[in-house]
């Protein structure tokens, strides 16, 4: 498997080299040159799979240049951190089926794919030598799970972009209070899309970005997308196994990344097996007025109890547009050129193409809070604010005869704010949170400039 960029712009690599460079160096992203696809036959054996025995079946499709017995320690290192032995289960409430996410080390959904990319850059510098300095910017929770998937790891120092204020408190200790001295914490005075912006300039110097040999944690790292795509067939296959064989998916979604594995997952599986991706957003909607209109165009970033979609570029589209532009690298680089310039794609002569892959709802900030107390009040199950924009969506948008799985994304003690407003009370801490308020944090306030940030990531990095 050879994986080549969004924009036509590189020689095909390796999976350990398309993981080490992140970003391709002509700014696009990386991709399998071909997207694998299995039959009826194959997805009847996965249905017997534990979820790490389907992860080694699922990555073996796109990573040919490791061990198999190799692998199988990476991807049993990675979940062996996870605390429910299914490590993503799947459990119904009235009329859903809801897919967890949030058993992780920092409770998020973050946790699967980042978990196994920290022993995956481990793996590499261990055996090619040399060192790494991680640059990546969140939303919310990436950064801790990025943090947490390789703290304290030999060679590899990790810098993290948040938007300074514009987390809950639970995500923002969640990251200060690592105090490993591989880790440096940066809240960036703007929003996460500043956050973004100066993380990918960054890495379009090359000078600096070979110097400092930078790498990327953020989903335009392919490998968190690949880790992602297991998770829904392993919940496809639980269905399956029960007799139910086309699904419908429903995604809260700011950055593309997670619902993008979804499609490359409904394009591994045979037809029909995952039949429609719910697009979910908050009221930070460019989206869903992509797949409603096709109008894909920034607006002003607005604040919700939902921080982790609080994006206004969502960088994992381009991936989307390569196959939305027939894998012509040149009509995406123009594109994204245009995109750049005005902030603006005109989509709309192509509806009824986006429409075959995607439906979409924007859930406002009250329907997200009452989503929170009826689906508490209802099923006696709690919602994270992220999660209830999902369930809100696939509620809504349902086909009768599919049922649909809905992404729970992380664990509603991280968003305690919403689920007060919804149920009158804060949420139970977790173990894993109980004393996060008592616990030393360490981070440094910044402009959101991109030399002031260079500056101190050429201070502190390993070189």
């Amino acid at each position: 498997m050879r994986y080549i960029s969004t924009r036509g712009g590189i020689e095909p690599l390796r999976f350990q080299d398309a993981v080490m460079m992140g970003l391709a160096r002509d700014g696009g992203l990386l991709l399998p040159q071909t997207l694998p696809t299995v039959n009826d036959q194959v997805v009847q054996r996965w249905e017997q799979l534990s979820y790490q025995a389907l992860a080694r079946e699922v990555l073996s499709l796109f990573i040919d240049d490791i061990p198999e017995t190799d692998l199988e320690d990476l991807i049993d290192r990675a979940y062996a951190t996870f605390t429910h032995p299914q490590v993503t289960p799947v459990t119904r409430r009235g009329d859903l089926y809801i897919l967890e996410l949030f058993h992780g080390p920092t409770l998020a959904f973050k946790d699967v794919a980042l978990q196994l990319l920290g022993n995956l850059f481990e793996y590499v510098l261990t055996r090619r030598g040399g060192f790494m300095n991680i640059l990546g910017a969140t939303s919310g929770d990436t950064g801790s799970a990025a943090i947490a998937g390789v703290r304290g790891k030999g060679n590899i120092n990790i810098f993290i972009l948040h938007p300074h204020g514009r987390t809950s408190p639970v995500q923002a200790l969640q990251m200060t209070t690592i105090l490993d001295p591989n880790v440096f914490n940066i809240a960036v005075r703007g929003t996460f899309d500043d956050a973004q912006s100066i993380v990918k300039a960054i890495f379009n110097d090359l000078d600096f970005r070979d110097q400092y040999q930078l790498g990327a944690v953020n989903s335009i790292n392919w490998a968190r997308v690949l880790a992602q795509v297991v998770y829904y067939v392993f919940a496809y296959c639980k269905l399956s196994r029960s007799g139910i064989k086309s699904v419908d998916f429903s995604v809260p979604t700011g950055n593309f990344g997670d619902i993008f594995a979804g499609y490359v997952a409904r394009r591994l599986l045979p037809p029909g097996c995952i039949h429609t991706l719910i697009l979910a957003t908050n009221a930070n909607d460019i989206l869903t007025r992509f797949v409603t209109r096709g109008d894909y165009s920034c607006s002003e970033v607005q604040a919700t109890y939902s921080p982790s979609m609080d994006i206004q570029v969502a960088s994992n589209f381009e991936r989307y547009l390569y196959y939305f532009f027939n894998e012509d690298g040149a009509v995406v680089r123009r594109a994204m050129e245009t995109f750049a310039a005005s902030g603006r794609l005109d989509l709309s002569a192509n509806i009824r193409q986006i429409a075959r892959d995607f439906s979409s709802r924007s859930v406002s900030e009250e329907e997200t809070i009452a989503t929170i107390r009826d689906f508490y009040r209802d099923h006696q199950y709690l919602l994270d604010p992220h999660t209830a924009i999902g369930v809100k969506a696939g509620l809504e948008l349902r086909h009768p005869d599919r049922p649909v799985v809905c992404l729970a994304t992380a664990h509603p003690a991280k968003f305690g704010e919403a689920v007060t407003l919804a149920i009158g009370r804060e949420p139970a801490l977790p173990p894993a949170l109980a004393d996060l308020q008592k616990r030393e944090s360490r981070c440094v306030i910044l402009d959101a400039d991109q030399d002031v940030i260079k500056q101190y990531v050429a201070a502190n990095a390993l070189c």
